[in-house]
């Protein structure tokens, strides 16, 4: 890991090229840090920063195969004193929850990258952690309330997927009527008008993903 005198080092992981060329080209341009290397998946992430072992990885969470998530996950375990910013399209509070508990450091949306890039790279460096504002005050507001069961969730996952609740009951071998209890809960605990309602509301704050 750098010193203070040398250049902080930095790994992109992000399946899109031209996200890791913008991100090339505002690190680069900075004479305190420098890319040192890319990767597309969350394999290759692993892979570079076995070799490189940077001082800071920026980390999409939507990766082809092994999400951002594990690949967070499997880096911290392997190198515990990992910083990690985890870069996403998503505000969703669930999504952040998540980033956190595999060990991410900071969370930026991609559409702050021009603006906060930079500032988060230097201030996860020296050890802070960064959450932009608008984001932390999201999971503070529904950290309040009772979150989704493991099954719930599963539930809500077959519902968004377009079946009918007899069609849940058959994939997870259960009564109909458990079904509709489960579909009763999340609609409560979300406060959502309908099982469309339910799916919208769950797909913002990413507790599904379609």
């Amino acid at each position: 890991m750098s010193s203070d005198s040398e250049p902080i080092l930095v790994l992109a992981v992000d399946d899109h090229p031209l996200l890791r060329k913008g991100i090339a080209t505002l690190v680069n341009a900075e004479s305190d840090m420098k890319l040192v290397a890319e990767a597309s998946t969350g394999v290759e992430a692993i892979t570079q920063f076995r070799q490189h072992q940077p001082d800071i990885t920026l980390m999409d969470l939507q990766l082809p195969g092994m999400s951002g998530i594990d690949a967070t996950m499997a880096i911290r375990q392997e190198f515990p004193e990992a910083r990690i910013i985890v870069l996403t399209t998503y505000a969703g509070d669930m999504q952040v929850i998540r980033a956190l508990q595999a060990g991410a450091r900071g969370y930026l949306l991609k559409a702050e990258v021009n603006e906060e890039l930079l500032d988060t790279i230097r201030r996860v460096h020296i050890g802070q952690r960064r959450i932009p504002p608008e984001v932390a005050a999201e999971v503070a507001e529904y950290s309040r309330k009772e979150a989704l069961s493991d099954r719930e969730i599963e539930v809500l996952g077959l519902v968004a997927a377009g079946n009918a609740n007899k069609e849940v009951a058959a994939r997870l071998s259960v009564s109909e009527d458990t079904v509709k209890r489960h579909v009763t809960n999340i609609l409560a605990k979300l406060e959502a008008n309908d099982r469309t309602h339910a799916v919208t509301i769950a797909l913002k704050r990413g507790i599904i993903e379609l």
